[in-house]
């Protein structure tokens, strides 16, 4: 199976059991909003049961506080609770649910209620009220007061009344407490199954990264072992994979690559030693007749030097720069060629000790002025490619000023882990178009004719820092100067 594969499945799997899980926790938050709404109702209509049954009992103080001392406060005390019983009785029917076991308690309490009110505590209000009215009146209402307080079974009907109210708190108290349990034995039963899913699905994200992990990395390491080695210059190095995933075609393209590889480095190991061959042949070769050209020059000059004229003698003279020309051309596509090839060993190398060993190659002249950094650097490293670099460099700023009073500067910069050395000259200076082209083996901005140059410094420089993975950079303003700065790392490996 493709890897790709495997994990899409493997995580699909995850997913669908967090996808569970989460459905699971969703249904269970639906129960507890659910559970709180009911909680909330059954507040409410608990509170409102026990306020009716307050109420009753202040409409019994103010009925008898009105009937035994007709003071109209106790009387409205007795109204206001009588009209807010009926508009709570009425509230506790719509929150009531109409599959609810009170739904028939509550129509018994109305019941009880009404006819408390309409057959014992109404009429003795209205009578007291009418008492004070005429003498009849009183007579009835002291008849009626005797016949409802002490004749009739008013007192039994409350005594119900209020029984029942307690009866439909209690229920409601067992109500809540059932769904209370309920919802506990459910969000238990949901915290289990989600735990284990949990873990389910932990442990199985977990199993599938592992088995990914060790195939994925094991192969992988494997493929790294043979990419170092193909690095490291072996690129016999094969490797067994029988399989049709990704890794299993990756490992199949290393072995082809390496098998190109190992062809194309022995194709390029014998091209080399060829080019190496040819460039010593040609060297040799060119040289021959360019010092038998030099020679047969001599030669005129020495036999014939009192018949020559002085526009042969010109002649000449421009035969023998350019067989010398052709000489420095040769040697420095030599040098050109062999950069990289040489073994080096690691020393410690003084710089200043290498600009003083490059000026004393030339006979400076006075008026010439050499500025060194009073601290140039030791550095451990390979002292004769550095030499190359900072000998063409100091040359070319001695070679190519044409100041009345030239001045060379040397000086460095340090950094964590290199250095950048700086070589400054105020000489004719550098258009910008040409930057990139000074670098060019054979390519010069004089003319032969003016500084003899062969065009090849620069470009060993450049192939030099290069080969290193260093960087060389110019600033320059005609008429005024360049400055040619590269870098050095403090450190060098010895390969």
């Amino acid at each position: 199976m493709r890897i790709s594969h495997l994990i899409f499945l493997s995580f699909t799997l995850i997913l669908l059991l967090f996808t569970v899980t989460t459905y699971i926790n969703y249904r269970q938050s639906e129960k507890v909003r659910e559970n709180t709404e009911y909680m909330t109702m059954s507040t409410n209509m608990m509170r409102s049961a026990n306020r009716v049954q307050r109420n009753i009992v202040h409409m019994v103080s103010g009925l008898r506080g009105f009937l035994l001392t007709g003071e109209n406060y106790f009387l409205q005390a007795y109204d206001s609770a009588s009209i807010e019983n009926a508009a709570l009785i009425k509230e506790i029917a719509l929150i009531l649910p109409d599959t609810s076991n009170q739904e028939a308690l509550l129509v018994e309490i109305d019941s009880l209620n009404n006819q408390w009110i309409n057959e014992f505590t109404g009429p003795l209000r209205d009578a007291k009220l009418n008492a004070e009215k005429s003498v009849k009146n009183e007579a009835y209402y002291d008849r009626l007061y005797k016949e409802k307080m002490y004749v009739s079974d008013e007192s039994q009907i409350n005594l119900v009344l209020n029984r029942k109210i307690r009866e439909f708190i209690s229920l409601e108290y067992e109500s809540r407490e059932k769904r209370q349990q309920l919802l506990s034995a459910s969000i238990q039963e949901t915290k289990a199954i989600s735990f284990s899913l949990t873990i389910l699905s932990i442990i199985a994200g977990f199993s599938v990264v592992s088995f990914l992990a060790y195939r994925i990395s094991r192969r992988i390491a494997i493929m790294v072992r043979m990419a170092d080695a193909i690095a490291s210059g072996n690129f016999e190095v094969q490797t067994e994979e029988q399989g049709t995933d990704e890794l299993s075609g990756l490992a199949r393209s290393l072995n082809h690559m390496a098998s190109m590889l190992s062809g194309s480095f022995n194709e390029l190991k014998r091209k080399n030693r060829e080019l190496d061959q040819f460039a010593h042949i040609v060297s040799h070769d060119m040289k021959t007749p360019l010092r038998g050209i030099g020679n047969v020059v001599t030669w005129i000059e020495e036999d014939h030097n009192e018949e020559l004229t002085p526009k042969v003698e010109e002649y000449l003279g421009l035969i023998k720069g350019r067989v010398e020309r052709g000489e420095h051309l040769i040697q420095g596509l030599l040098s050109y060629s062999r950069i990289g090839k040489e073994q080096q060993q690691l020393e410690a190398v003084n710089i200043k000790e290498i600009v003083d060993e490059v000026l004393e190659n030339y006979n400076l002249e006075t008026n010439m002025k050499v500025q060194l950094s009073p601290k140039l650097p030791v550095i451990y490293t390979h002292k004769v490619p550095l030499f190359h670099v900072l000998s063409n460099l100091i040359t070319n700023a001695i070679k190519y000023n044409n100041k009345e009073q030239p001045v060379i500067s040397v000086y460095h910069k340090e950094f964590q882990n290199h250095y950048e050395f700086f070589v400054k000259d105020n000489g004719p200076g550098i258009s910008k178009n040409y930057h990139e082209k000074i670098f060019v083996i054979f390519q010069t901005l004089h003319a032969k004719e003016q500084v003899e140059s062969t065009g090849v410094g620069l470009a060993i420089v450049k192939k030099i820092l290069d080969s290193r993975n260093e960087t060389i950079s110019v600033e320059s303003v005609p008429g005024v100067g360049s400055v040619f700065s590269f870098t050095w790392k403090k450190s060098v490996s010895n390969e």
